[in-house]
Parts: structure tokens; sequence; C-alpha cells
């Protein structure tokens, strides 16, 4: 059975801060509602419901990250697809091995808040145009328009994060820059509307997931890296 969520967490869910890429959408419903308040009373009510529905949709809320120089944290909110071996996105130009992939659904109703699944660096960071077919769909990993973050973990793992456009997503927000240092947990962009987050880890990885499993972004636990942690600032090449 799952864990009931504390009515002090849901009521910061539903109460937390909009992301700037949302203020645009918020206002302009607000304003659209109060002039249909003043054509017809009953459509500035759908109106109301439109504007609250968009500060949700786009509601940015803070999350307590676990910490570990080996764990892997899921980026998202949302479902887990699928779990399995799959080759990285090729515009990356990753080493050709083994790697395990974890695919998550965001429906229109999850955060959209994307985040750093690991501690380290950003190395590369390369957008993929392409189509815009139902994000639960498996070709939506290699068909849809993406943009793929690699990043090298404290440990000196490669770790990949593709945020994928769906079927009514417009646009991907990356605020990432290649050679940012980055904490697992800290916001890595946004994706408006119903879309994907794909995690490509080394198959050596132990893995904490399975299909069907709820994530919170920033928190649930996808797995570890097996490496054994070195020094943050040797890594960094500080």
């Amino acid at each position: 059975m799952a864990e009931k969520m504390p009515p002090v967490r849901a009521l910061k869910l539903v109460a937390a801060p909009i992301h700037p890429e949302g203020r645009i959408f918020v206002a302009s419903a607000a304003v659209l509602t109060a002039v249909l308040f003043w054509l017809w009373v009953p459509m500035g009510w759908l109106g109301t419901v439109v504007t609250v529905f968009c500060a949700y949709f786009f509601r940015d809320p803070d999350r307590m990250s676990p910490s570990g120089e080996a764990l892997v944290l899921s980026p998202v909110d949302g479902k887990v697809l699928a779990v399995g071996p799959a080759d990285p996105p090729a515009e990356l130009d990753l080493e050709p091995r083994k790697w395990v992939r974890i695919s998550i659904f965001l429906n229109i109703f999850n955060v959209h808040v994307n985040r750093f699944p690991v501690d380290g660096v950003v190395r590369r960071i390369r957008y993929h145009p392409g189509k815009f077919f139902n994000a639960a769909l498996d070709k939506a990993s290699d068909d849809n328009e993406r943009n793929a973050v690699h990043l090298s973990s404290i440990g000196g793992e490669d770790v990949v994060v593709v945020q994928i456009a769906g079927l009514i997503a417009r646009r991907i927000v990356c605020d990432a820059r290649e050679g940012q240092e980055v904490v697992a947990g800290e916001r890595l962009g946004i994706i408006r509307f119903g879309s994907r987050a794909d995690v490509y880890l080394p198959s050596s990885s132990n893995l904490r997931v399975i299909p069907g499993q709820t994530m919170i972004g920033g928190e649930t636990v996808l797995g570890e890296l097996m490496v054994t942690p070195t020094v943050l600032t040797k890594t960094l090449g500080r």
C-alpha cells in the first residue's frame, strides 16, 4: 500500500511557488478571466478554473534530496514506463557500451520541473529536433524532440538525462550549461505540458526502481553507481 502523504506536505505541494516559465501563462489566464467575468459571469468562473490549473501545473516545490556520492535521483515526478538496456542518444557521441535506460512519463498533473540526478559536472548538452508523439510510447525516446544532458558524476561515471517533448509539449527549457558543477536535486529546467524524461546509467549500476513505480523528482532514488567514491575537489578539477 502506498504511503499516505502528510497533509502539511500536500498543502505545500499545491501552494508551491510558480516557475518563471509559467508566470506569463498564469498572468494571461488571469487577465482573460477578468474579461470573461465582465462579459458573462459563468464564463468567468470557467476562466478561474483555467487560471488555477495553470498555477498548479507550473508549481515549483522545494524538495529534500537524500545525500550520497553514488546515489542517482529521479530527475522528474511521474511514473516509470520501462527499465532496460538501450543505447544513449546518438548526438552525445558516447563510447558504445552497455547502458540501462529508465523512462519516466509525466502527465499534466505532475510537477514538470526537471532536476539533476547526480552530483557532478555537466559535460555536454545537445538539442535534437524531432516529432511530438505521445511521450508514453517507446518510440518517443528516439523520435521526439529532446534535449540530452551528459553528466560526469563525482565518482567519474557517465550519466545521461534526456528531456523529451510529448504530444502537446512544445517547449523544452534547459537552464544548465556545459562545465557547470551541479548537485543532485538542483533544478535543471522544465518541460511544458505532458512529457517524458529518460535517464541512462552504466549497466553496472545497482538499480532500485521497477516499471509502474511513482517517482518524486529530486527525492526518489533510482539506484547507485557502482564506483568507488572519489574526492569531489579532485573530480571537479579544483
